[in-house]
């Protein structure tokens, strides 16, 4: 190889920093055999391409070998922040960031099986999109919450920029948006069209102009204080209640403040109102404000309906509990606890827990996402056959005292 070969190479790594990288790193040379399809994902990618970041900016520089392969650092959100300012403080004032402190305000999440809530294999898997405190990273090594939709090791925008880059979380059970959307006349225009921008994608609508924040007005509850209609604000006091945000008489208890830590609700009209506004002005892109507002506002009386549904049946069974019918447990009061879910006791709270978390939430979500077929028999329908069984089984157990 002639000197002025390697004199003219070495001008160009030094002029272009990315031809220093298709020299390859000694982590790409040697992941190019372990794992081929990660080096060729990180080949393939921006910041890849770009030849500005090694494995080693996020991974340091420790593992060196096979080793000594526990001494790569996992990444954290605080990893993609020195280059990613803007998205990073708004990814930290937004709900994603409190997702994992949802995960910690069930009550019976200690309980449940490491790798179902650790090892991500289970409610973990979606929640780690949150910050995470050191000991639950160390724990499950499963790196930043920036790559739950930048997946790794490419972490395309344009991927996260496609609706189906939120399916795996926004979907069943509890919060079916993805299949609300893929069927409403927006998701039908999508998918026959393709990404023309003539149809709201979950990015338009609540991540307009590349905000990472993400918020809501209703929060993931459907619950704001304090509410001026005073029949509404009836039903939301026994709900808080039954979220034991309340005690049986009304006064706040601890889990108060994981609610607004978690940001799972509106505590005040300001927040609330400040992201209906946002909201409006995004529909009326398309639709006129009168619209946008008459649906919006429509879509606020279905939360009012399913809350009345609601508190009905928390009160039958929280009856149960005043008539010494139905224990508490040692240390709760004695009063339903809906964010018990599937750790519920008796039969009757089981079919309280699946008619807040799933038809309730059903119900009104479908009316914001446009789709009348959930918010009619996926939700309000299904409500109203649980406020049913629900009054069957308490005269029951009313009648036999057990």
């Amino acid at each position: 190889m002639s000197k002025r070969f390697l004199l003219l190479f070495g001008i160009g790594l030094w002029l272009c920093p990315a031809l220093a990288l298709a020299a390859e790193s000694n982590c790409i040379t040697c992941h190019r055999e372990i794992t081929p399809n990660i080096v060729k994902d990180f080949l393939s990618g921006e910041m890849g391409k770009s030849g500005s970041v090694d494995c080693a900016s996020c991974h340091g520089s420790d593992h060196q070998s096979k080793d000594d392969a526990a001494k790569a650092k996992m990444p954290t959100e605080k990893t993609c922040q020195p280059c990613h300012q803007n998205q990073h403080d708004q990814y930290m004032s937004g709900k994603h960031m409190a997702a994992w402190i949802a995960m910690e305000a069930m009550p019976k999440t200690g309980l449940q099986p490491h790798p179902y809530i650790q090892g991500m294999k289970g409610c973990g898997g979606c929640h780690k999109i949150g910050v995470r405190d050191e000991a639950t990273k160390a724990a499950s090594r499963y790196g930043s919450p920036c790559d739950s939709c930048h997946t790794r090791h490419k972490f395309s925008k344009a991927e996260a920029s496609r609706p189906e880059a939120c399916r795996t979380c926004h979907m069943g059970f509890d919060h079916p948006q993805w299949e609300m959307w893929e069927s409403s006349k927006h998701g039908v225009i999508y998918q026959s069209e393709g990404d023309t921008g003539r149809a709201p994608k979950c990015q338009t609508c609540h991540m307009e102009n590349g905000d990472h924040k993400v918020m809501t007005a209703w929060g993931f509850l459907g619950l704001r204080l304090p509410e001026d209609d005073v029949e509404w604000m009836g039903y939301r006091t026994t709900i808080l209640k039954a979220l034991q945000v309340l005690d049986p008489d009304g006064k706040p208890t601890p889990r108060l403040e994981v609610v607004k830590a978690g940001m799972v609700a509106r505590l005040d009209k300001d927040s609330w109102q400040k992201e209906r506004d946002r909201m409006l002005k995004v529909c009326s892109q398309c639709h006129s404000k009168s619209y946008s507002k008459r649906n919006l506002d429509s879509a606020d009386g279905m939360v009012k309906e399913a809350d009345r549904l609601m508190a009905e049946a928390i009160e039958i069974v929280a009856d149960l509990y005043k008539r010494g019918i139905i224990k508490p447990e040692a240390g709760k009061p004695a009063y339903p606890d809906v964010l018990t879910f599937y750790d519920a006791v008796t039969p009757v709270e089981q079919t309280l827990y699946v008619m807040f978390l799933e038809h309730r939430m059903r119900a009104f979500q479908g009316a914001f996402h446009m789709n009348p077929d959930y918010t009619t028999w996926y939700g309000l329908a299904e409500m109203k056959k649980d406020l049913v069984e629900i009054k069957h089984d308490a005269a029951q157990m009313i009648r036999t005292g057990k």
